[in-house]
Order: structure tokens, then sequence, then C-alpha cells
């Protein structure tokens, strides 16, 4: 069985992106590290108090990125879970903080309510009832009982469902939950967080065009190297995907592919975690770098922006 593990997006500006996250949404700033593949670009990591797969939101904060597109071939909103009596807490603390919100609509029975980041990435809020029995972490300003508990799930914006579908299906375990209009959703059986793929079939659109505010991959879950490589095998003999060599990310292993509506999907493993190198306690407050990178950390450190003393 597989959830989403994480979803990484694109950002501007490292501080203005901190500060929404950590005080705005009140997500844990779990790990401060750089893009591996570009060591002058941080690499942050929020979600739950360990950062557990399934409440990962990470970010590329890449200064003067020209903004994304919505559009095909691209994830179109990222929701996470509240509970459901949380809601009109966060609707007054949206409204308190100025932040870009809609009104609270219904989704397959579930209400939603959709806002938008300072880059104008589409988010969600779902109402989720029972979530309140879930430990939700507390950054001192957004009261536990109200925290966000991962993710609910991601909706993807696609040409035609059908050859996607057959991944999520039989590679990562989801099965067809539901249909509401042009949305089909997937849901991983048991999984409570990160366990939902909404694919909005949406022909003739135009495509769209990463950028700040857009959604640079999303990780589904394997449990180890063997599960993942059982589903690469999978992608090959069967769905005629290629996916990349496994890569090591630290605090997961990755290999990489494009689903067939042109996202670029990982496979992320559950272990080691992000406890592999520094306690949970003290999780994100230490600049960390892989040990490929480690002899250049003055350099590296000089060209990253400062993000105060909260960081």
């Amino acid at each position: 069985m597989s959830g989403i593990h994480h979803v990484t997006a694109i950002a501007g500006n490292a501080l203005q992106n901190y500060d929404f996250y950590t005080r705005a949404l009140g997500l844990r700033f779990v790990k401060k590290t750089v893009n591996f593949d570009d060591p002058g670009t941080y690499h942050f990591y929020y979600g739950d108090e360990a950062g557990s797969p399934g409440t990962i939101l990470t970010f590329f904060p890449w200064e003067g990125a020209a903004p994304g597109r919505g559009g095909v071939g691209q994830t179109q909103q990222t929701a996470f879970r509240v509970p459901a009596r949380s809601l009109g807490y966060w609707t007054h603390r949206f409204l308190e903080k100025g932040i870009a919100h809609e009104a609270l609509e219904k989704r397959f029975r579930e209400s939603v309510l959709p806002f938008t980041d300072p880059d104008g990435m589409s988010l969600a809020l779902v109402g989720v009832p029972g979530a309140e029995n879930e430990a939700g972490w507390s950054n001192g300003d957004v009261p536990a009982e109200h925290a966000i508990r991962g993710f609910h799930g991601v909706t993807l914006l696609l040409e035609n469902a059908g050859r996607t579908g057959a991944i999520l299906t039989d590679v990562f375990g989801f099965e067809e939950a539901a249909r509401e209009g042009s949305v089909i959703r997937f849901k991983a059986p048991g999984l409570a967080t990160g366990g939902v793929v909404d694919i909005y079939e949406a022909k003739g659109f135009l495509p769209g065009r990463q950028g700040t505010g857009s959604v640079h991959h999303i990780a589904f879950r394997a449990k180890d190297d063997a599960e993942q490589a059982e589903m690469a095998r999978k992608l090959i003999e069967t769905h005629r995907q290629h996916p990349t060599e496994q890569k090591d990310r630290n605090y997961f292993r990755s290999i990489y592919f494009r689903e067939p509506g042109g996202i670029l999907f990982e496979i992320a493993t559950d272990i080691p975690g992000f406890a592999v190198d520094e306690p949970v306690a003290t999780l994100g407050q230490d600049l960390k770098l892989p040990r490929f990178l480690e002899a250049h950390r003055k350099d590296i450190e000089a060209v990253l922006p400062p993000l105060g003393k909260a960081a």
C-alpha cells in the first residue's frame, strides 16, 4: 500500500516561504538543507513533529524565478487535513492574517477551504471528521487541536486520466473511489494521511508552465528499497515507463519518472527518515548537508540568505 510521501514545490523568496508555512500555517520546520543538484539553493521541508511520510511539503526557493501558470500536465492543488470542527478557526485566521482564500465549498461530501500561499500556490484545507483524534503538533501559535494533520491529497489536471489512473491503482495500490463531474477520486485504502489523488480530466485546456507557486513533483511512498524496486519493475514491464536509477536523498531514497500526463512522479522510501542526522527534538535548527557537500559548507552558507534567529 502506498500513499503520498511528500510534495515538492517552487517558491520565490526563502524567508517569506519560511514565515508563511511555519508561522501562518503552523507546520514544523523539519529540515533545512539544500537542493542536492543545485546547492546554492535551499531545500526546505515542513511537516508534522517528526516529518512523517504523508505530512511533508518541501520547497526549492528560487529567488527571482518567473511565476508558474496553472494548466494541463500540472498538480492543480495540494490539500491538507484538519479536524472538521477546525475550519471555522482557520477561516478566521485567514481573515485575520490577510491570507487569500475562497469560500467554503463541498467536494465529495467534504468541506474544503481553498487558499493560496504568497507565491500563488493553490492549497486547501479539508475538514475531516475524526482527525481531532490524531496527534497535532503546535508551534505555540496554532493550537494543537486545530493543527494541520498532514496531507489530505492532491488534484492533478490532466488531459486524460486513463494511463495515470492505471499507475495509481496497479503500482501504488490506490483504488478508484468516486467520481464527481470531471474529477475521478483515487484513494489508498486504510491510509488516512496523504491517501487521496484526484484527477481532473480537462480536455483542451492550455498546458501549465512551471515556476514559483507550482508543484515540481509528487512523491509516493515505498516502505523500503525492495518495495520501491518492485514498483519500478511494474512501471517498466506493464506501463512502459522509464524510472531513473535510485538517488540517495539522505532522508529517503528516490527514483523518478514522468507519468503519462507529464507530471514528475517520485517514489521515495519511508526509511531512514529525518532523524538520521539530528534528533527529533531539534529538527530544522541547523543547516544539514549531504556528505559529498560538507567540504563546501562555508561557500554554500555564504550564498544562502539568512532566515533570522527563529530558523
